[in-house]
């Protein structure tokens, strides 16, 4: 795990060896300086070509080492690219695959870049709230102009490598290689090599070159303003404007000054440390306590889905995008006929918008089949249900399932809030029966909570975690319980959200100022959109199971009227016919008063600050219960759970980054103060145990 240094007749070839996207950590930037110590000090080396082992050049810094004091030991990546912009031999980078952030960093400290055909190239360092850090805002700009390296740096978006190469004046390549890289490469060294040492001239560095704009003042200005309307919560991206600036109206150095003052300022910032925080729990989320990562994996070759409607469908399409065969089934033809039909409406509406290509979208439904028999997806590799929620419906299908399937099958549940145990005892084989709870739109969102049995075989559990990525999903494993992660913690969110109508809001109150706070969506739109039928039902699944549980009685006196959302036209909010503006309704609003009245609370005026830590710590006190009782692994997952399924705002990092941000201490006093509140649930502002033991010991969750 460093670099690996050989010769080539005169050429010295150090490559970066770090898999699986050589990471630029300690030993890999110690392997480099050697390098080309060793180089310079052979007489016999005329040169020194760069390049990556494996399929990448360089991804980067190494995460693993985040946070870690071998980040910016030295030789750090600032002081490696200062040693490869002086070597006194030409070095040479071939960029033979991935080049992003340190990794094109280190690149642009070359003399001269030579590059594959379809490389990844880019500089996402703004996708964790920061800039590039050695050097990206001053080298770039010079070579590839100031506008296309902003749009570059501002996006965090990788461009090919051809498409930057066939840009006019641009300095990034000076070659494109299709064939034998490295050869070539070192072919080129051998050359550059000679005319330097024939001519005399020094060796070119991008530090030397003018970043340049006719109209630099009015360009950044507006540039600036774009910026900002488009990243109101995320500091970033502006600040990448101030620092390609530091490029065209410093000098090099005091450019350099700059990006590290303002990279060093970020890394400070709430919304940096939540971003880092949703990058290190995405790749987290895949790794179990008690699953090794070397587990073996079932083949999934083929795919069943049981059920042909809007979440059947949407199911169906992931595996077609991932180019896995997929069988519907469903009890009538014309069930399957309007599943199909949805499918590829779905796939036409990409087509227009130019997101897919017609032979792209052919392909995918020639993957697609139908039936309406059981035996007809006897062969497959996975089967996932996506029927009725209700136990009775479940236990039938699973029962078919475990008759029919073939030996080694996995059969998976899409339940949302049932006992995975329970349907697992519906079959013989209970080691192959796990939850895939895929949220609507299925095809649209990221969150697959992928819910463990007692008795799910761990091979299973590795191989729906491995497919989860391949349909690129953000994976999280959840035990058993009622709502597993998700849906158990936005229960207590909504009955919050119904206790505060009844104290005094208007279901917009609640909504604008949870949007203001970032949700993409307050509790009452978000149940106009879901079906408030829906809720409706579980709550008298609760009555019966729970009832002890208090809920606000507006939301059922709402279905009663008939108002389940979007779907019948009226809610929460009134609609009109093919738009989904929500306007307040005041029939609504009657209702609600007229309810209150009736429990005798006089309304109060109630502050944002309170709609929102009602909603946001009832989700913490929750989630603390479901880590203490081991149904999620990490808090990260958790924060997981929230930003890729439930719309939680990014720049917050999640309900368990929030409250950490805000100081545990400072949640359980808030949490206490509600406990006071005589028309709220006082039990369920105890702080969970975990919770309170943290506060007390000056700990976080995170």
């Amino acid at each position: 795990m460093g670099a690996k240094y050989e010769v080539r007749g005169s050429i010295a070839v150090i490559t970066l060896d770090n898999p699986p996207v050589n990471g630029l950590g300690y030993d890999t930037r110690i392997g480099v300086a050697k390098g080309v110590d060793q180089a310079v000090a052979d007489a016999a080396v005329i040169a020194i070509v760069l390049t990556g082992g494996g399929r990448a050049f360089s991804g980067g810094a190494d995460i693993k080492e985040f946070g870690s004091p071998k980040a910016i030991a030295e030789p750090n990546l600032v002081s490696l690219i200062k040693l490869l912009e002086d070597c006194p031999k030409p070095v040479v980078a071939a960029i033979n695959g991935v080049c992003m952030g340190g990794g094109l960093e280190l690149s642009l400290g070359c003399h001269y870049r030579l590059a594959a055909p379809g490389v990844d190239v880019a500089l996402p360092e703004v996708k964790i709230g920061l800039i590039p850090g050695a050097g990206g805002t001053q080298r770039l700009p010079r070579v590839l102009g100031v506008e296309t390296a902003l749009n570059v740096i501002v996006s965090g978006d990788p461009v090919k490598s051809d498409l930057l190469a066939s840009l006019p004046g641009q300095g990034l390549f000076d070659q494109i290689v299709p064939e034998d890289l490295l050869g070539a490469a070192c072919a080129f060294a051998a050359v550059k090599a000679a005319e330097h040492a024939s001519q005399g001239t020094p060796l070119p560095r991008v530090r030397d070159l003018k970043a340049h704009h006719e109209n630099a003042d009015a360009y950044f200005a507006f540039a600036r303003n774009m910026v900002k309307g488009m990243a109101k919560n995320f500091p970033a991206p502006a600040k990448c404007v101030d620092a390609v600036e530091a490029s065209v109206k410093q000098k090099f150095d005091e450019g350099m000054a700059t990006e590290r003052e303002i990279f060093i300022a970020l890394m400070m910032t709430p919304e940096s440390k939540a971003l880092r925080h949703a990058f290190f729990g995405e790749r987290a989320a895949s790794k179990i306590p008690d699953v090794p990562e070397d587990t073996p994996q079932r083949k999934i070759a083929k795919v069943a889905v049981i059920g042909a409607g809007t979440m059947g469908g949407g199911i169906s399409m992931n595996f077609l995008n991932a180019g896995i065969p997929v069988t519907m089934l469903e009890m009538k033809q014309d069930a399957l006929d309007r599943g199909v039909a949805t499918i590829h409406k779905n796939y036409q509406s990409q087509l227009k918008k130019g997101k897919l290509k017609q032979d792209k979208l052919d392909a995918r439904m020639a993957l697609l089949s139908t039936t309406l028999n059981y035996s007809d997806i006897a062969d497959a590799d996975l089967v996932i249900e996506a029927v009725f929620e209700e136990m009775g419906v479940k236990e039938r299908v699973f029962k078919t399932l475990d008759e029919v399937m073939k030996p080694g099958a996995i059969l998976a549940s899409n339940t949302s809030t049932l006992d995975v145990n329970k349907i697992a005892s519906f079959t013989e084989r209970p080691q192959d029966v796990i939850g895939m709870h895929f949220f609507s739109p299925a095809n649209v969102m990221k969150l697959l909570e992928v819910v463990r049995g007692e008795k799910t075989a761990k091979d299973v559990l590795a191989t729906v975690m491995a497919l989860g990525k391949k349909i690129r999903k953000t994976s999280v494993v959840s035990g058993v319980c009622d709502g597993f992660i998700g849906n158990r913690m936005i229960e207590q969110y909504s009955r919050q959200a119904g206790f505060l109508l009844e104290e005094g809001c208007t279901p917009a109150q609640v909504d604008k100022a949870v949007e203001k706070f970032g949700f993409a969506m307050g509790p009452f739109r978000m149940g106009d959109l879901a079906g408030n039928d829906i809720g409706w039902a579980i709550r008298k699944r609760r009555y019966q199971e729970k009832p002890h549980m208090r809920y606000s009685k507006t939301a059922d006196l709402l279905c009663e009227l008939g108002r389940y959302g979007q779907k019948t036209g009226a809610g929460w909010y009134d609609y009109r016919a093919g738009k989904r503006d929500a306007i307040p309704s005041q029939l609504v609003e009657d209702m609600i008063a007229k309810h209150s009245a009736s429990l005798g609370i006089a309304p109060r005026k109630i502050s944002d600050e309170e709609i929102v830590h009602r909603l946001v710590y009832s989700l913490v006190n929750e989630a603390a219960k479901i880590l203490e009782e081991g149904i999620a692994s990490k808090a990260s997952d958790i924060d997981m759970v929230y930003l890729t399924g439930y719309g939680f705002p990014l720049h917050r990092g999640g309900p368990m980054c929030y409250a950490d941000q805000q100081g545990l201490f400072n949640v359980v006093q808030t949490m206490k103060k509600f406990a006071a509140n005589p028309h709220d649930d006082a039990s369920f502002w105890q702080p969970a145990p975990l919770l309170a033991r943290l506060a007390a010991e000056g700990k976080s969750f995170t």
